[in-house]
């Protein structure tokens, strides 16, 4: 990648060297002849540079002198990024000279040194360059003006490219059938049976075992679905940590032996019929994978583990068998054109009837192997080019070159890396610092390479964090990038596929590479400049030339001042640097000598109290992550001196006590996670005013302590929030985060006064206690998505109009009396109104909710609760909603839930619309349904805590409709014993628990027909005397809790205990 990098550099060299601004500071320090000069050598060099790439590619001596020209173009970048600094410095220092620093710094001898110094410098690369520029000539290089890539690579693309396209798997249906009927269908010996997929890098082994992975009918045979990654380290203990995380989505702790952890994964797959996938294995060790098979085999008769390998060895350890080895080959040359086709005529530049652009793709077609990754990429390469002469000029140039050998595919693949602008060349490059398979996160990535300058600005009104995603979104259209997830506006994470990873590899050379071992810290070559590393080799590295210093993996690492003192004195050229989870307390002072730092990540360092003021020096820093540094008391007092700070991130600092003055001048800023008002005005904080001019802002701003503002009204206007139309989240909140619901009220403080912006898509408005009228400028949030409210509101506007609303919590309004002051049109109004996207919905500890619905008459114990029309509103339904909490709300009438596919919980509530939504007629005015089956039969999870009305009749004609039940617990219900339930339309029931239930003296007869239950809980049981025979029916239960049980302590003892022979056959039983 050198020639890439060597003329971008060139590039940008020049542009610095040329601008006006440089050759002013040239002017203050006598320096203007020599940078002259610099430009005029770098120009010279970079005329020949694109003719230097070509020849790089077959002869080595030129390969070489573009790695030495790299080198010099770095270091003459490093100064003159050191030039401007000091003038920056100087520019920043001038505005107050009364200080000693100050006077000290403009003193004629320090301006005379380091003018002196600079000067040196800049001899001596010019020395470098020169000698450089006389070994060109005698390779005879050719000037040129333009560089490789062809006019389409400039072309403007499509906008309305969606990132969630994900191609169809084409040519694998044989594949498919073959796999599954060794999954599904054949009868082995063995209760858990090896399944390898094998073949070369590319070939879609794992899109194929998540082909079948997901597959409806896999899911419904096997009770658990795990999916692992394993990659090149193949360490027992990792694997099996992650089987246990993709069983229970959350990682077990990684202080955990391995005889800790193999019991808890025995205690999850031990006895169930499994499917595993073990994706990407390498190792070749059969004694390796021995360990972990003989941890795997306690799973059910049926239950299967599929293998993905590259190596045929690999396969033949984990399955004897040769004719079940699923050996992957390429696609037929039909399947290979229908993929290619696809893709390459997706832009639509070219046209896909026309016979001659289908000649020529086909012939190109035929020569990517039939390998599904590489005809992906050149397919999308191709679908750029216009003309009918690109296509050919494709072919008979670069693709000839390449030499098709089965399975070498790296070659192929780097014609599309060969064809990238040289901007996106050294963003994916940049890439080969993550680990393979690493999740990476979109946003952060983009800030990397800002950070590196990578990302040019050509339109001052456009972000450089846009551009950057523009340039992330190229790399997907061109599948450098895979598994694309999320949204830009939240959160966006991709990973690369393993050769790509290769590739990426490849084209960095010496200039990147992960340090992981003491043997590859030595391999590290002096003019390396970027690198991820185990903080833990950091003592041994010396990395002088350094520009990123990444570490993985995110493990527990206690930082010493030793390394920090380390990375500060080796590593002055630095402009990434990631220092996040390594549990340090305190930051060196001296840190403010890494200047050319743009990125500092220091979050969830949770012992960290402040930072030191000499971080202020680092005016080139643009963003400094403090995310959950929450024990962080306080910003550095002279932050406004960071006048390049795009980012400051400090989401879960929970201790900040104010925001410092003068941050309102950080115009750049684009990210301000949280502005803590100065509660006592004590630590001499930041009022809101200081918000005015920032309007630049994106993502979230939560402001906290609005409760303690002086002078509330005019401050309230002062942050301006309607000008910052970029904000995606606002939180407004009346105490801090660790008290948000202070007592302090003062009915002056009111919301009208904080009007964000109409683009707003998250409202939460926490612990309010101010004027408890909501503000009329609500009604202007069309495009809200996600809103939270809590605090003294006794009215709220109506939501059911939002057509984008899919999250609404509504807590802790201890004076709400009703949701909605409309009345519902009923039958008369248009339903597809009501809350056309809500998904989810919770209502928390509003003691004086009794209706949805402000009512002309109250609800009286007397009524019907038969009667699915109270007052004319209960026939309102909520459309699509997945889940539903209420919690310590008496609502006695509210619209239906019969969608509800998720989770249902209610805690000391009504029975009432329950009983109303389980009776009604779904076939009513229901707007998203289509079908007539019962209400709430798509449930999966259900909650029910000291419900008013509940009794046993009432419940059991309740769980009738829950066919699709996983999850019952029945807690705290006074009226209920559970006697004469009828449990068979519970036969997906994985797990019950039953608690603080008085009435229940024994368990019902009825639980044998639950097949399916793996776990049992009961507590608190007083009067539970005995358990029935009929749990010897219960044969997939693995675990049965019994806490507070007093009577069956005795009765359950082991070997002696007379119910013991009940429960014998299950595996964990708890007392």
């Amino acid at each position: 990648m050198a020639e890439a990098i060597a003329f971008d550099i060139a590039t940008e060299l020049i542009i610095k060297l040329s601008s006006l601004a440089l050759s002013q500071i040239g002017l203050w320090w006598n320096l203007k002849d020599d940078l002259h000069d610099l430009e005029r050598t770098v120009s010279t060099i970079k005329a020949v540079l694109l003719d230097a790439e070509e020849k790089s590619a077959t002869n080595n001596l030129v390969k070489v002198w573009l790695e030495e020209l790299k080198d010099v173009l770095y270091d003459a970048d490093d100064l003159i990024d050191d030039f401007s600094t000091e003038a920056l410095r100087k520019d920043l220092m001038g505005e107050n000279k009364l200080t000693k620093e100050v006077r000290l710094f403009f003193s004629s001898s320090n301006q005379f040194a380091y003018g002196l110094k600079i000067g040196r410098k800049i001899e001596a690369i010019k020395a470098r360059l020169a000698s450089i520029g006389s070994e060109a000539k005698m390779f005879d290089f050719v000037e040129r003006d333009r560089p490789m890539e062809t006019s389409f690579m400039t072309k403007k693309r499509q906008q309305t490219h969606s990132f969630e396209r994900e191609d169809e798997i084409i040519g694998r249906d044989d594949d498919k059938v073959a796999l599954l009927k060794l999954v599904l269908e054949f009868q082995s010996e063995e209760n858990v049976y090896i399944i390898p997929i094998m073949g070369f890098g590319g070939l879609g082994k794992t899109a194929l075992a998540l082909l079948v992975y997901n597959d409806e009918m896999v899911k419904s045979h096997f009770e658990l679905t795990m999916f692992v990654c394993v990659s090149n380290v193949f360490d027992v203990k990792v694997i099996v940590a992650n089987i246990i995380k993709s069983v229970t989505n959350q990682a077990p702790d990684e202080n955990l032996e391995m005889d800790q952890l193999q019991k808890q994964l025995r205690d999850k797959i031990d006895g169930k019929k499994y499917l595993l996938v073990l994706d990407d294995i390498w190792t070749e060790d059969p004694v390796e994978w021995a360990r972990l098979k003989k941890l795997l085999m306690g799973g059910a008769k049926g239950s299967r583990i599929i293998v993905t390998t590259r190596s045929l060895k690999v396969a033949k350890i984990t399955n004897k068998c040769q004719s079940h080895i699923l050996n992957l080959k390429g696609l037929s040359d039909d399947d290979t054109w229908s993929l290619f086709k696809k893709i390459a005529f997706e832009q639509r530049y070219v046209d896909s009837t026309n016979s001659a652009f289908v000649e020529v793709g086909k012939q190109i077609s035929k020569r990517c192997g039939g390998v599904p990754l590489v005809i992906r990429t050149i397919a999308s390469t191709l679908s750029l080019k216009e003309t009918e002469n690109e296509w050919l000029s494709f072919k008979d140039n670069e693709l000839a070159k390449i030499s098709q050998i089965d399975g070498e595919i790296i070659p192929t693949l780097k014609l599309s890396y060969d064809h990238l602008p040289s901007h996106l060349k050294h963003c994916f490059a940049f890439c080969r610092l993550y680990p393979k398979d690493y999740e990476i996160d979109v946003r952060t990535l983009v800030q990397f390479w800002i950070a590196q300058g990578f990302v040019k600005q050509s339109n001052p009104k456009q972000s450089l964090e846009e551009i950057g995603f523009r340039y992330f979104k190229d790399l997907v259209e061109r599948s450098f990038f895979q598994e694309v997830e999320g949204d830009l506006t939240e959160e966006m994470t991709c990973k690369m596929h393993d050769i790509m990873h290769d590739l990426a590899e490849l084209v960095a050379g010496t200039e990147s590479t992960i340090v992981d071992s003491i043997l590859s810290t030595s391999e590290v070559g002096e003019k390396c400049r970027h690198i991820s590393i185990n903080f833990s080799l950091i003592p041994l590295f010396k990395g002088k030339k350094l520009r990123t210093l990444l570490h993985f993996p995110k493990a527990r690492y206690h930082l010493s001042d030793e390394t920090w003192n380390t990375i500060i004195g080796n590593c002055r050229c630095l402009r990434v640097l990631e220092m996040n989870f390594l549990y340090f307390t305190t930051i060196p002072h001296s840190i403010y000598k890494l200047k050319h730092l743009r990125y500092l990540d220091l979050s969830k360092n949770r012992g960290l109290k402040s930072l030191p003021e000499s971080i202020c020096k680092i005016q080139n820093l643009q963003a400094l992550k403090l995310d959950w540094c929450d024990w962080l008391e306080e910003l550095p007092k002279k932050i406004e001196r960071l006048v390049n700070l795009t980012h400051l991130a400090c989401h879960g600092c929970c201790r900040l006590t104010h925001m410092p003055r003068g941050i309102g001048k950080l115009m750049s800023l684009e990210t301000l996670s949280m502005f803590v008002v100065d509660k006592d005005r004590s630590h001499g904080g930041a009022d809101l005013s200081e918000l005015i001019g920032l309007n630049n802002l994106r993502g979230e701003l939560e402001i906290t302590n609005l409760g303690f503002v002086k002078n509330a009204k005019e401050n309230f206007k002062a942050a301006n929030l309607k000008e910052k139309q970029h904000l995606r989240s606002l939180v407004l909140q009346w105490g801090s985060f660790l008290a948000w619901g202070d007592d302090n009220h003062d009915e002056e403080r009111s919301l009208e006064d904080l009007q964000p912006h109409p683009n707003l898509k998250e409202l939460c408005i926490r612990g309010w206690r101010g004027d408890a009228k909501f503000p009329s400028w609500f009604s202007l949030l069309t495009n809200l998505v996600h809103i939270e409210i809590s605090g003294n509101f006794k009215q709220l506007p109506s939501f059911a109009q939002l057509p984008y609303l899919k999250q609404l919590k509504i807590c802790y309004c201890t004076e709400l009396e009703y949701m909605d002051d409309n009345s519902p049109k009923g039958s008369q109004g248009e339903p597809q109104s009501f809350f056309p996207s809500l998904k989810h919905l919770s209502l928390w500890n509003c003691p004086n909710m009794k209706s949805w619905w402000r009512m002309t008459k109250p609800i009286d114990d007397d009524s019907n609760e038969n009667d699915t029309t109270v007052m004319g509103t209960s026939t309102m339904s909520f459309p699509c909603l997945s889940s539903l909490k209420v919690h310590n709300c008496p609502l006695t009438s509210m619209p239906f839930y019969p969608s509800l596919d998720d989770e249902l919980e209610l805690v000391n509530t009504s029975s009432r619309p329950l009983k109303q939504t389980t009776k009604m007629n779904m076939n009513a005015k229901t707007p998203s349904s289509s079908t007539s089956s019962l209400p709430l039969s798509k449930l999966k999870s259900f909650r029910v805590v000291n419900i008013e009305g509940l009794d046993t009749h009432m419940l059991d004609e309740c769980l009738q409709h829950l066919t699709g039940l996983k999850s019952l617990k029945i807690e705290d219900c006074k009226e209920v014993d559970l006697e004469g339930m009828q449990w068979e339309a519970l036969k997906n029931l994985s797990f019950l628990r039953i608690q603080s239930i008085p009435l229940l003296e024994s368990l019902p007869l009825g639980l044998q027909h639950l097949t399916n239950l793996q776990e049992l809980s009961l507590y608190d049981l007083p009067n539970l005397t005995s358990l029935p025979d009929e749990m010897r029916c219960l044969t997939n239960l693995k675990y049965l809790n019994m806490v507070k049980t007093p009577q069956l302590k005795e009765r359950c003892r082991e070997d002696i205990g007379a119910d013991w022979h009940k429960i014998a056959h299950i595996p964990n039983i708890g007392l």
